[in-house]
């Protein structure tokens, strides 16, 4: 992708993200992606479980890739509401970025799903009446959905410090991104295959995807009834 000549994905060591107590989270949610995907590129989304990461589930999210570069956010923690100031589900993952870094968030978007790799994002958000400044981590890990097709992240934010007025966005300041290593029996990834079964679904609340309701559009007392025509021709 075109970056000005620009080499946008500067790596930083992984030790920084377990460097502070508080980025605990994120080490947490890598290890729980990492044991689901076993040798296999990527886990399914059906297979996330948020009992399996509740240190960390305030943090979490998962994006659904609508277009190029644009993903909306399907789950999301509190903590994520908490730094806009309101409900954030439904809402592109860039709303946590400032306009000038936006662009460098939509391009490793679209490297986490094609390439298909994982990423981590070191954010700063610079301070000003009422927000100190504030250090933030994010992860990108991606999913295959239901069909096979890879349009899911597993993700999660983390900022240290008071927070101070809502809304708060970020600024890109340094990303680390790795292509995914498989240990040689995965296959190539399918773009489309037989719907999966549904799971379970989890006692956790909160972390579920909303379901959608089946209704008519013709009332009942209306719908069509077949009537027998007696012709003598």
């Amino acid at each position: 992708m075109d970056n000005g000549g620009q080499n946008t994905h500067n790596v930083f060591s992984m030790n920084q993200n377990a460097s502070h107590s508080g980025f605990a989270p994120l080490a947490q949610l890598e290890a729980y992606w990492e044991a689901l995907r076993g040798g296999r590129l990527m886990p399914n989304r059906s297979e996330i479980d948020p009992r399996g990461i509740e240190q960390a589930l305030e943090y979490s999210f998962i994006v659904e890739r609508i277009a190029p570069g644009i993903a909306r956010l399907r789950i999301a923690g509190s903590h994520l509401s908490d730094l806009m100031g309101m409900e954030v589900r439904g809402m592109p993952l860039t709303s946590f970025i400032t306009p000038g870094s936006r662009r460098q968030l939509s391009d490793i978007l679209e490297e986490v799903f094609e390439t298909p790799a994982t990423c981590t994002l070191q954010l700063h958000s610079e301070q000003t009446a009422g927000m100190p400044p504030l250090e933030a981590r994010m992860v990108l890990m991606p999913l295959k959905s239901d069909l096979g097709d890879v349009s899911r992240i597993l993700g999660a934010l983390v900022s240290v410090g008071e927070s101070g007025r809502s809304p708060r966005r970020f600024d890109v300041t340094r990303t680390s991104l790795r292509p995914i290593v498989t240990d040689g029996s995965s296959v190539d990834l399918p773009r489309r295959a037989p719907v999966a079964k549904p799971k379970t679904p989890s006692t956790a609340p909160g972390f579920n995807e909303p379901r959608a309701q089946f209704k008519s559009d013709i009332p009942r007392q209306r719908a069509p009834y077949l009537r027998l025509v007696k012709s003598d021709d």
